[in-house]
């Protein structure tokens, strides 16, 4: 559904808008700047309203504003760290957008959707292009081929699963989980503003391991396919509905694992927070 979004805009901007022949046609993604109004979610109603947005590579930042005529934003999002990937079946709308950013370290999760698909696609390539050139910046002996990579990213897994506190004896409760890289995440709704709780996943040279199943004492759980996260600090518990979703998030918790750590995860790391 994703790729048949973007694909037919491509499409469109060939052979419908002739942007590959004539320049002076092409979509201004790169410019640096780019203002609008978007749908977007309202962080404790869930009601969808319609809100000005404005990327400026020049402040480095993705801002929104409540009204229209508002001095002030409500929130200012870094071209450093933000993200966008599509999640229409998540937000209800063929082209729901998910905006992540980090405030004071923590996933802030902002949706959105345009009635437009071109309109939300030229907002995504826009993002896009202010994160290849924060990136050329930050790595400027990079090739261009190392960067793309890092512009935008889809998350490794979500979904539900159960989960259990540091004491292991609270009970578990279901909880909507999304991997993003070596974030963690847990919601009690998929569309929630912000995570409950964050867990760091390093790498197994650094005393991190995945194990399928739960230690035998564990009581409380509903769900009978266990999984235990091993961290340098403390144990994490969760449990799945079904034997494929724990094959699936081990999967991914091993992917992650397996692969060393780059230096600048080790200060992601330091810095963590996470809610028990």
């Amino acid at each position: 559904l994703i790729v048949g979004l973007l694909r037919e805009q491509w499409i469109r901007a060939k052979y419908e808008r002739n942007e590959f022949e004539f320049i002076e046609k092409q979509e201004p993604y790169s410019a640096g700047y780019r203002e609008g109004f978007l749908w977007k979610r309202g962080r404790d109603n869930g009601q969808f309203l319609s809100r000005k947005f404005v990327l400026s590579e020049r402040e480095g930042a993705l801002k929104y504003f409540n009204k229209q005529d508002a001095r002030d934003p409500k929130a200012i999002m870094k071209i450093e760290t933000l993200n966008a990937t599509f999640q229409p079946a998540k937000i209800g709308n063929p082209c729901g957008l998910q905006i992540t950013y980090l405030k004071d370290n923590s996933t802030r999760n902002i949706f959105v959707y345009h009635s437009d698909a071109k309109e939300m696609v030229d907002w995504f390539n826009a993002i896009r292009a202010a994160r290849f050139h924060y990136l050329q910046v930050a790595f400027p002996g990079a090739s261009d081929e190392e960067l793309v990579p890092k512009l935008t990213r889809s998350f490794m897994k979500e979904g539900f699963m159960e989960k259990t506190g540091p004491k292991h004896t609270e009970g578990f409760k279901k909880r909507w989980f999304t991997m993003d890289d070596r974030r963690l995440m847990y919601f009690k709704d998929p569309l929630d503003a912000y995570a409950r709780g964050e867990v760091f996943i390093g790498s197994k040279e650094n005393s991190y391991t995945v194990l399928a199943g739960l230690p035998p004492s564990t009581q409380g759980y509903h769900w009978n396919h266990g999984i235990t996260i091993v961290t340098p600090d403390r144990k994490f518990l969760f449990a799945c509905e079904t034997e494929a979703e724990q094959q699936d998030w081990i999967a991914a918790f091993q992917r992650v694992i397996n692969r060393p750590m780059r230096p600048q995860e080790y200060a992601v790391e330091a810095h963590f927070k996470h809610k028990p």
